[in-house]
C-alpha cells in the first residue's frame, strides 16, 4: 500500500473532531469559511463562473448541493466545480504563498457536499481544518512547481479527504478517495505561466470537483490504484524523491501558514501595492522618472519578469502582473479590482507609466523569504529625489493578522455586490455562529441573488 496516502487516510480517520481543536483555531476556521463564502457571493456574476453554472444547472440531485447564488440543487461535484470557481476567481481566498495554492479552495465544495448530506455547521469544520491539513502537508513535502506541477493538485487531494470524513469513509475508503483524487488530477502549471486564461481561476474549482467526486467513488465502493505517490510510475517516482512529514503539522498550520489576502490580487503584490499607494500622496504624477520594486525571488518570478507582464491582455493576465498593479494604483490613487475589468486593459495613462517600472530581486529579501514576505518601493523622480516605503508583510499575514471587524468589512463590501445589505448582514451574522448551525441550508437561501 501506499505509505503517504496510507498516513493521510489513517490520520483523517482517527481525527477526534473539530470540538477538540483549541478554540483559536476553531474561531480561526470560521473566519476561513465566512472569507470564502463572501468571495464566492460576490463572483456570482463572473464570466468563469456563469459558464459553469450554465452547465451544471442542466443536472439535478435531490438532495443536492445549492449552486450559490440559486435554489437550484445540483450533484455535489457539480456544484463543487461552479462554486469552487466562484471562492477562487476574485484573487481574495486565502493562500499558502509562495507556491502553495488556496486551501480554502476545499471550502465551498466542501459546504455542498455537507449540505447535501443534511450535516451541520460543525461537521462542515471538522472537514475543513483537514483539508487545511493535508493541503499544507503535500505543498511542504511535494513543491510540485519546482517540477512543473500546478499546486490544484493539493486541492483534489484535499477536498477528498475532508469529504471522505463527511462522508464517513473508513481509513481504506479513505486511502482509496485520496488515490482516486490524485492519480487522473495532475494538473500542468502552464496553467498560470504566459498569457493567463480564464482557466487560471476555474482550475481550483475543477479539482474541488475532482476531489468530491473522488470521495464519492470511494463511499460507492470504487477503489484506487495501490501506490499512485510512492509506487512504481507514480508521483515521487516523476517528480523525484521527496522527505515526508507529519500530515497533521504543529503549530497548525491554518492559522500559522494560511494568508489571508487584504486586498482581491494576488497575494505577493499586496505588499508592493499598499508601499506604493503609502508614497502615492506625496508625488505628482507628471514627476515619476521610475519606479523600482525590490522583493524576494518569487515574487519576481511569479508576477514580476517576462515580456507579457508589462503588456497584459487578458483580466487574469492584469491580476497576475505586478507592473500593471502598480500603475494602476499610482493612476488611481487607489486599489480596486476594477483595475481587473476588461474596458481597463487599454487605459493608456497605465500603458504609459508601465516602461518606467521595474521589479528586481533583492537577494536579502530572498532569503527571508519565506518566513516573511518584505518589499520595499523607490520612486525616483525628475529632479533626481527619491521617495521609498517598505512592507514587511502585508495586512493578512500571520504575523500582521486582519481583525474579525476587518474581515467583517471585507465579507459585507464583497457580498454587498450582489446581495441587500440586510441579507448580507444576516448572513455575516450566521457565518460566525457557523458551529452551531445544525443545518447549512439557511446560509444557502441568505445568499441567493435576486435576479
Amino acid at each position: 500500500m501506499d505509505a503517504i496516502l496510507t498516513r493521510c487516510a489513517d490520520a483523517v480517520a482517527g481525527f477526534g473532531g473539530f470540538a477538540t481543536l483549541p478554540e483559536a483555531t476553531r474561531h480561526d476556521a470560521v473566519r476561513r469559511v465566512l472569507d470564502t463564502v463572501g468571495c464566492g457571493i460576490a463572483a456570482f456574476h463572473h464570466p468563469a463562473v456563469r459558464a459553469g453554472r450554465a452547465l451544471a444547472l442542466r443536472a439535478q440531485e435531490t438532495p443536492g448541493a445549492t449552486l450559490l447564488g440559486t435554489a437550484h440543487p445540483a450533484p455535489p461535484e457539480t456544484a463543487a466545480f461552479v462554486n469552487g470557481t466562484a471562492g477562487r476567481v476574485m484573487e481574495g481566498n486565502d493562500a499558502y504563498p509562495g507556491g502553495g495554492g488556496h486551501p480554502s479552495d476545499a471550502i465551498l465544495p466542501l459546504l455542498g457536499l455537507a449540505e447535501s448530506l443534511e450535516a451541520g455547521g460543525d461537521a462542515l469544520l471538522d472537514a475543513v481544518w483537514i483539508a487545511y491539513q493535508i493541503h499544507f502537508a503535500l505543498f511542504r513535502d511535494l513543491k510540485l512547481r519546482d517540477a512543473g506541477l500546478d499546486h490544484v493538485l493539493y486541492t483534489a487531494v484535499a477536498t477528498a479527504g475532508g469529504a471522505a470524513r463527511l462522508l464517513g469513509l473508513d481509513a481504506a475508503a479513505t486511502r482509496d478517495a485520496l488515490a482516486l483524487a490524485l492519480t487522473p488530477n495532475l494538473a500542468l502549471h502552464a496553467t498560470r505561466v504566459g498569457e493567463l486564461s480564464m482557466w487560471k481561476g476555474a482550475a481550483a474549482g475543477n479539482a474541488g470537483r475532482a476531489g468530491i467526486f473522488a470521495a464519492r467513488l470511494a463511499a460507492a465502493g470504487m477503489t484506487g490504484p495501490e501506490r499512485p505517490m510512492d509506487g512504481h510510475h507514480g508521483l515521487i517516482e516523476l517528480i523525484g524523491p521527496r522527505e515526508a512529514g507529519p500530515v497533521f503539522a504543529t503549530p497548525d498550520p491554518m492559522r500559522a501558514r494560511a494568508a489571508h489576502k487584504f486586498l482581491l490580487s494576488e497575494y505577493h503584490a499586496q505588499g508592493p501595492m499598499l508601499a506604493t499607494l503609502d508614497l502615492r500622496p506625496r508625488l505628482r504624477m507628471e514627476d515619476i522618472a521610475q519606479v523600482e520594486i525590490f522583493t524576494y525571488h518569487f515574487t519576481w518570478s511569479e508576477i514580476g519578469s517576462g515580456a507579457e507582464k508589462w503588456r497584459p491582455t487578458t483580466p487574469e493576465a492584469a491580476d497576475h502582473s505586478l507592473p500593471w498593479m502598480i500603475a494602476g494604483v499610482l493612476v488611481d490613487g487607489a486599489f480596486s479590482d476594477a483595475l481587473f475589468a476588461p474596458e481597463r486593459l487599454g487605459d493608456q495613462r497605465i500603458h504609459a507609466l508601465m516602461p518606467l517600472i521595474r521589479v528586481t530581486e533583492d537577494k536579502a529579501l530572498t532569503a527571508i523569504f519565506p518566513r516573511a514576505y518584505p518589499c520595499r518601493v523607490a520612486i525616483t523622480l525628475k529632479d533626481g529625489s527619491v521617495l521609498g516605503a517598505e512592507v514587511p508583510n502585508p495586512p493578512g499575514h500571520p504575523d500582521n493578522p486582519m481583525s474579525d471587524a476587518q474581515m467583517a468589512a471585507k465579507f459585507l463590501a464583497l457580498a454587498g455586490r450582489v446581495l441587500p445589505p440586510d441579507r448580507a448582514e444576516a448572513a455575516l451574522g450566521w457565518l460566525w455562529n457557523l458551529p452551531a448551525q445544525r443545518s447549512l441550508r439557511p446560509l444557502l437561501e441568505l445568499v441567493r441573488v435576486e435576479a
